[in-house]
Order: C-alpha cells, then structure tokens, then sequence
C-alpha cells in the first residue's frame, strides 16, 4: 500500500513539472499491459481520472484512446462486461469527436469497434452491437480491408443467431466466404458459426458433414458432435461428445466467462439426463468461477450479481431442479434480478423487445408454481402473485416511458429530465430516418452516420441515466390487491387480465371482493380456434356467407376464453395477451343462437361495456380528467384517387356538428399541420388511410402529402385525453410477446396518450362514419368515451334503415377502446343545482320552523 502511494505522488508531481502528458499517458498504458493484475488495474484508474482532466491537444487524446482500448480488453477478459464497455464507449467517443483518424492510423476499428460490438451481443444490448457492427463493415468496406470486413459478418452473424435469426445467419456467411484472403481461424470460425445455425434450423445431416470436414480445433469438433446429439435428442450420446471435449479443454484459451458457461452447458445436459445432483454441482462450478468470493453452497446474493447473462442460465435451471417452491421463486426472481442488470445499460426499445421472450417464459413457470400451490392451499395471496408476474411483463416499454413522463411532470425545469426527453426523441427520430433509409435508396453512407448518431445518442442517455437514478431513486410503488379492488368498486367494474403463455392461457379475475384464476391448455387446436376466428375479420364476405359458421365460431370463443366466468359484470377491463389483441370481445356471443338476423343476437356488447388496457398498471394509475375537449381532425379524403375515402366526408360534418373542432380537410390534412396543431387540443381524430405495416416496414398511417410512421411517432409528446384513430388496422402491427401489437396505436400511447379508440382490421367507410357519429353525438351528451363508444355500436346494431348483412360484426366491432371506465356525466346539470338549492331550502326551512315551534312551546310552558 505504501509503496503505491509513493509511486502515485511520484506519478502526480512528474505530471505537474513534465510537459509532455501524452509519453506519460503511454507510459501508464504501457506499464499496465506490461503487468496486468487488479492492483495495477486500481493505479490506472487513479492515472486515468488525472489524465482525462488535463488532455487537450489530438495527440494526447489518442494517448488516452490507446490507454482506454488496452483497459477494456483486460476488463472484458475478467467478464467486467459493463466496466469494459464504458471504457471502450469513452474511447470511441474521443476519438470521433477529436477526428483523430486524420492524425493517426490508430486502428479504431480492430481496438476498440470490434470488441465493443461484440460487448453489446453478450450483454444483449442488440440494437447497439447492430449499429457499431454496421459501422465498422462500413469503414472496412471503404478502406477495402478485407481482415474487418470478414471480422464484421463474423460478428453479425453471432449477433443474429444470439437473436434466433439462423435464416440470416447462413446468408451472412455464404456472403463472407465469398470474400478474398479468409483467414484459417476465420475460416473455422465461420464453420463452426453456420454448423450452429444449421442445427437450429433442424438440419442435421449438411450440419454433421460441414463439422466432419471443418478445420476447427478438436474441442470445437467434438462440442459441435455433442450439439448435434444434443439437437436430436440423443442425450447420452451427447455426454460421451461433452465428456470427450472437456478432455480437450486444455487446448482452448476459454475465458473465465466462457468457462462458467461450459460447465453451465453441462448442468443443462445432465438436467435433461434426470440427474439433478450432477447437475447442480456443475451449476455451483459455474458460480464460483463467475463470483470467486463466493464460498456457500446454494444461491448468492442479488447485491453479489453484475451484468451478466450467463446467471440468468445458472438460475433458470437452478429453479428448474428445486422442488421447494419458495426456493424455486428465489431463484427465478435472481435471474430476473440479473436480466434487469442488462437492461440497465439498454437505451433503445427495440434492444429491450428482443429480450422479452425470456422473461415471459420465465413468468410463466413462476406462476405455474403459484397456481399449484395454491390449489394445494387455498392461500388467495398466491394467485395475486401470480397476478404480478403476469403483470410485469406487460409493456414494460410503454410502463418505463410513462413513468419518465410523470417524473418529468413533476419536476418540469430539472434540466436533466428535459435532456433525456430531448434525447429520447431524437434517438427515435433517427430511428425513424434510418428506417425510412434502408426501405428507400439503401445510402451506406447515409446509414453509417446515422448509426453513429444514434451510438452517440445511447452513450448521453447512458451518462444521463446514472445521474438522475442517483437523483431520483427507483422505487417500486406499493401496488397490492386491495388497491385493484377499491378502484373496481369504485368504477362498478370486473378487471380481466390474460397471459398467453408457451403452454397455458391463463385468465385473472379481480374483482370489488375477490380474485379469481382460470387455466386453458394451449393445444395446437386451442390455438388454431382463435386465429381462425380473428380471420373471420379478414373480410365482410367470410362472415356474410356463413352465418352459423361465425355464430358457432363466436360462441365457441367465449367458452374457451371462460367469458362466462365475468359475464354478470356490467363493466369490464380487458387486459388481453399475445393474439387476444386482435379479438373483439363485444362481438363474441354469451349464447348459442340459430337466428341469421344480426340484431337479434346474443352479443356480449349487448350487455356488458367492455373497455380495454396494456397493463391494469394504467388502469390503476390515477389520470386527471383534462378540460381541453376541442377536437382537431384530420380528413386527407384522398379525392380523385382510387383510395378516395368518400364517406370520410360524413365523419367532419358529424363532429362540426357536435363537439368545437377545427378540421382539416384534402391537402390541408398534411403531416405538417399535425405536427404543428397536435399538442393543442385534447381530442384527435384522424380519417385516413393506414397500414399495419410487415417484417421490413413498420406501421404507418398516411396524410395528404406524406406517410407517419410508428417510430416518428415515438419522438412526438403530446398528451391528448382522447386519441381516435378512424382508419384500417390502427391496431395491428408486428405481434411481440408483452409488448404486444407494434401498430399506429401503440405509437400514439408512446406519445402520451391514456385514452385511445382504434380499429383491429380494414374497416367499412360507409359504417364507419355512420359509427363515429354516433360516437361523437353520445361523447357530447356523456363526455366518456368508454359509454360513447358501447353506445355507438348498440345504435348502429338498433338502426333500422341498416341492413342485415351490413349489421355483421365486421361493420362495428372493428373499433376497440382502451382507457379509463370514465362514468357518464349528469345529463342536465343546471337542474341538478336548481334541485339542490330547492331541497337545501327545504331543509332549512322545516330547521328554522321546528325552532320557532320550540321556542313557542317553551313560552306556553314558562
């Protein structure tokens, strides 16, 4: 200890009377690579803190860089994942913004890109490894370095297998080996990647050949044999292959990291083995070389865990093989303790949506031993549990955004807050450019700057993050069950929430004074039944011509979806799951019926009012009534075309007639004038064509002169009480599990909309603007959009100069509301305070008379 002081005052005074800082800098760098251990680590540090306060010439800061780049390759060696990339996110940052690539030929690309790249894959950050992978393919390219270009496919196909897309991964690495001068360890590489692949995609016998004739070392060749029997389920022949490949472990340069992952490998093989003893002693292996200090059998503790996926594999399979059940949680909660770890350092949505799957899947095993506990039991606790695991994976997106947007609220000039609004609308207005690149002239250098733009966004919200968590602690708020049933009691309501798991559908019930949980296996033909009734909705026609197919469908779905069990409730909350977005609960029939006439119909609008939410989070969260009930709407009607919207026409009268508007119509609709009104008024309508989008381009909604897509409006803050989008398939788009539709909805709620009516397929122009005036005409006289909208499809369904065939479900159901159970206004309130004051009058002057009586009386007596 002492001598380290002394060599740092030595260090500290040699910096104060030397000037040239950039040999020091080198020096500390170079003495650090010359010995590379923790103590020598803690001096750089302490050196590094100096040293970014004095540099300032280019030639100093790449001093810096090279220190910074040698800092994060020992970090990353020692799985300090986070530690290693902040380190190299530092570098990076200085050297771009010193242009030091005009000054040196400092190789960026191989010290500092490449791992940083490969960082954001293991932590599940994919969204920035895609950006900075891109990014140096594209230096590569430019500077026909062949070695990186190689590196590059090499590292973006692990990144696409690491997310599942193996269809990609092999198109990758047909692309790489068609270039010049590949290396043998890249060839080997490349093989051993695409044999991976292959088996992932069940193809087993080109998989078996490529390793048999791949020049990868024995290790790999004999784990790849062990993969392949491992694939086809041939489990003991799979330990002999791992048996025989941990016998050539020796001949790897495996990292600590890499390690604890192959003894992990080997927990799950004898898990599948049913020897579950083996299997944790490979699990506590795997522990302690990933947390040293660690002594204990069992499970560590969450303060001990960092940023690391390979816990999360530890403990999904330690709770796999406990059969205690509260031990079992225990572990479960570690590893999502663990996957939050990684998220912190994620600052794009779509890097959070690729993680979801697996805090799904772990969900459901968490309640799957809730369920039967409780069925054990009759503990009610258990099932509300249960309810909060199915709950937190619910729009964790949407959850975590509008909790930045109270925040914000409440503290309106905290410049950190306004900061990190700015950069999070920036992030997805690039998003949003880039996006709109790859779909149109495909510009590589268009996209490389704006992937740096959008690295460089990540790194300031990053930076933020830790400041305002510092100044704003997390907390968890208080949410129990108790506070659900006083809100329903309060709303006359039932609150519905599923979870639509790999194997169960489970459905939540709370209520004023219970809580109840139902199970529905997920059988292939479970499955089926729902698609094939939401495709029903595909047409007018399907369901025209075959009425007592719908009807049969209609009433079959009710059952399954156990309807039943909360169809006494006037008001309803729907919080629906995975495929049940697209469903149309109103239109579902509580009776078999033979009738062909639509009105007559057992439809569940006919009786209850349904409402529906992404989280009972939001239902539950208290939302203040905002005054401002102007509407702005806009009515491209697309005149002259052959997407003219004719009755759209009908739907401006309408509102003009009800509601104070200000409306846009032809080419005053344009994207512009939206931008620019929006914020200012508390209702918007908006008749347009939109489009739910496909696996290349994203949702979007057009104007008159231009097209809105789903990430631009993430970018937009605008706080509307009530959004109505009166255009086809507003809420369909991209299903992904917990977050749900990625549709033109879902971009509105983004930009801070709480109350939203929406549309689930093409809808019928005619029926909707008879629909929306209808709407609009029950708005004026309730001032709720929950009544207004039940009420508008009961009209539609009553009106008899309608026709049968044009009172199918298709024509009204489309339209879904999702908000708050705001109650109906009284009707006339003049009368009730001309009532109040005549009944208060009353009162007092039967008070002021049985006084003077009582005074009267006391005199006759005196």
């Amino acid at each position: 200890m002492r001598k380290s002081i002394i060599i740092l005052i030595f260090f500290f005074c040699g910096i104060s009377f030397s000037q040239n800082l950039e040999e020091a800098i080198y020096t500390a760098a170079e003495t650090f690579i010359g010995n590379k251990n923790e103590a020598s680590l803690k001096l750089l540090n302490q050196q590094e803190a100096s040293f970014k306060t004095h540099v300032k010439s280019k030639d100093e800061h790449l001093a810096l860089v090279f220190l910074q780049c040698n800092k994060g390759f020992y970090l990353d060696e020692h799985s300090k994942l986070k530690e290693a990339i902040v380190t190299y996110e530092y570098a990076l940052k200085q050297f771009n913004n010193n242009e030091l690539s005009k000054i040196s030929d400092f190789d960026i690309v191989e010290s500092c890109l490449i791992p940083l790249g490969n960082l954001y894959t293991k932590t599940g950050d994919y969204t920035n490894a895609l950006s900075t992978i891109n990014q140096y393919i594209f230096l590569a390219e430019k500077s026909k370095n062949t070695k990186h270009q190689i590196s590059g496919k090499i590292n973006l196909a692990k990144l696409y297998q690491t997310i599942g897309n193996n269809k990609r991964v092999l198109k990758i690495i047909d692309d790489a080996y068609k270039l010049p001068n590949i290396s043998t360890k890249q060839k080997a590489l490349l093989q051993s990647i695409k044999t991976t692949s292959l088996l992932a995609l069940n193809n087993y016998e080109e998989a078996s050949l490529l390793n048999a004739n791949q020049s990868s070392s024995k290790f790999e060749i004999l784990k790849n044999n062990y993969l392949i029997a491992l694939q086809k389920g041939n489990y003991t022949e799979a330990l002999n292959s791992f048996k025989k490949a941990k016998e050539h472990i020796s001949e790897t340069n495996l990292s600590e990291r890499d390690l604890a992952k192959f003894h992990v490998e080997e927990a799950q093989l004898y898990y599948l083995l049913k020897n579950p003893n083996r299997a944790l002693k490979s699990l506590q292996k795997a522990i302690k070389i990933l947390l040293p200090h660690f002594k204990n059998i069992g499970l560590p503790n969450k303060n001990d865990l960092y940023a690391e996926n390979t816990f999360i594999d530890i403990f999904d399979l330690y709770a796999s093989i406990q059969t205690n059940t509260e031990l079992a949680l225990k572990s479960y909660d570690l590893s999502f303790y663990a996957s939050g770890l990684l998220q912190e350092n994620w600052t794009s949505q779509e890097a959070k949506i690729l993680n979801e799957t697996n805090n799904r899947i772990r969900s459901e095993k968490c309640i799957d031993l809730l369920l039967y506990n409780h069925q054990q039991t009759k503990n009610k606790s258990l099932l509300f549990r249960a309810f909060q695991y199915s709950e937190n994976n619910k729009v964790s997106i949407l959850k975590d955004l509008s909790n930045k947007k109270i925040r914000l609220q409440k503290h309106p000039n905290d410049t950190l807050l306004i900061r990190e609004s700015k950069l999070l609308k920036e992030q997805e207005r690039f998003t949003n450019l880039l996006i709109k690149e790859e779909l149109g002239a495909n510009r590589d250098s268009e996209i490389n700057d704006l992937s740096k733009k959008l690295s460089a966004i990540s790194l300031q919200l990053k930076s933020l993050k830790t400041k305002i968590e510092k100044k704003y602690p997390a907390s968890n708020p208080d949410i129990s069950l108790i506070s659900f049933q006083k809100k329903l009691e309060k709303d006359k309501a039932v609150l519905v929430e599923y979870f639509f798991g790999e194997n169960t559908l489970y459905q939540f019930i709370i209520s004023s004074n219970n809580i109840v949980t139902n199970t529905i296996v997920l059988t292939e033909k479970t499955k089926q039944n729902i698609t094939n009734f939401i495709h029903l909705f595909d047409n007018a026609s399907v369901i025209n011509n075959d009425i007592s197919n719908y009807t049969s469908q209609a009433f079959n779905i009710f059952k399954l979806l156990k309807c039943d069990a909360f169809s006494n409730h006037k008001n309803v909350m729907i919080i629906p799951d995975g495929l049940l977005n697209f469903i149309p609960f109103e239109a579902l029939l509580s009776e078999k019926t033979n009738s062909t006439a639509f009105s007559n119909m057992p439809f569940v609008v006919k009786n209850q009012n349904i409402a529906y939410n992404s989280s009972a989070l939001f239902y539950l969260k208290d939302t203040q009534k905002k005054k401002n009930k102007k509407v702005l709407g806009f009515f491209p009607v697309f005149e002259n075309t052959n997407y003219m919207l004719t009755y759209s026409i009908n739907e401006a009268d309408a509102i003009k007639d009800e509601m104070t508007s200000t409306i846009f119509m032809n080419a005053n609709a344009s994207k512009t004038n939206f931008l620019k009104n929006a914020p200012n008024y508390g209702i918007l309508h908006l008749s347009a064509h939109a489009n739910s989008g496909n696996f290349v381009m994203p949702a979007n909604i057009s104007f008159y002169d231009d097209s809105m897509f789903l990430n631009e409006l993430y970018s937009l803050s605008l706080h509307p009480d009530l959004v109505v989008l009166s255009a086809c398939e507003t809420g369909i788009g991209k299903l992904y599990k917990g977050e749900g539709a990625m549709s033109m909805a879902r971009g509105f709620q983004y930009a801070g909309a709480e109350n939203l009516l929406f549309s689930l397929w093409q809808i019928n122009d005619l029926s909707t603007s008879q629909i929306m005036k209808s709407f609009y005409e029950n708005y004026n006289k309730q001032q709720s959009a929950f009544l207004a909208n039940h009420h508008s499809k009961i009209d539609y369904l009553e009106n008899n100069a309608i026709s049968n065939m044009k009172k199918s479900p298709y024509y009204w159901s489309a339209f879904v509301y999702y908000g708050t159970l705001e109650p109906a206004k009284p009707k006339n309130p003049i009368f009730y305070i001309i009532f109040g004051i005549i009944i208060a009058g009353i009162v007092l002057f039967l008070i002021l008379k049985f006084r003077n009586h009582d005074r009267n009386t006391r005199r006759i007596s005196t």
